[in-house]
C-alpha cells in the first residue's frame, strides 16, 4: 500500500466519488489510469496498487495528539483491508469531531477503539464497492 503525499494527489481523489460514510468518517476514491493521455507528464500514481491518504482537519480534531492518533488508526485498519480493496486511490476523511464530553482525553483507548470500530465499518462497506464508478486519473 502506497501513501498519498502530494496535495494534487489528495485533490484528485477528493474530486472522485464518495464510496462510504459513517458518523465521523468518509471514504473517497478514484480509479487509477494506467494509460495517461499526456506521456510527457509525470504520472500522479506511478504504481498500480492501493493508494491511501488520511485527512484529519484541525476543525474536527483540535489537538495534534488526537489527529495523530486518528491517522495511525486509519493507516492500521486500512492495512487489514488492503487485500480486499480494489486497486485505486483512497482518502479517509474525518468529517465530524468526536464528542469531547465523551472522550475527555486527547488520545484515550476509548477514542481509539471507537475510531477503529467505525473505520472497520467504513472499509467493510467500501470493500465491495467499485471505486470511482468509471472515474479515472489522467494526470
Amino acid at each position: 500500500m502506497q501513501r498519498l503525499k502530494s496535495r494534487r494527489q489528495f485533490q484528485v481523489v477528493l474530486a472522485g466519488s464518495t464510496l462510504a460514510r459513517t458518523a465521523h468518517f468518509a471514504l473517497h476514491a478514484v480509479a487509477l489510469n494506467a494509460d495517461p493521455v499526456d506521456l510527457s507528464a509525470k504520472p500522479l500514481f506511478n504504481v498500480a496498487t492501493v493508494w491511501l491518504g488520511a485527512m484529519v482537519p484541525k476543525r474536527w480534531a483540535k489537538r495534534a495528539v488526537t489527529r495523530n492518533a486518528l491517522k495511525r488508526q486509519i493507516y492500521a485498519v486500512s492495512q487489514l483491508y488492503q487485500a480486499r480493496l480494489p486497486v485505486a486511490a483512497y482518502v479517509v476523511r474525518l468529517r465530524s469531531g468526536f464528542d469531547r464530553a465523551q472522550f475527555v482525553s486527547a488520545s484515550s483507548d476509548a477514542l481509539k477503539l471507537a475510531a477503529r470500530t467505525e473505520l472497520q465499518l467504513l472499509l467493510e462497506r467500501a470493500s465491495g464497492a467499485a471505486p470511482g464508478h468509471g472515474a479515472t486519473v489522467t494526470a
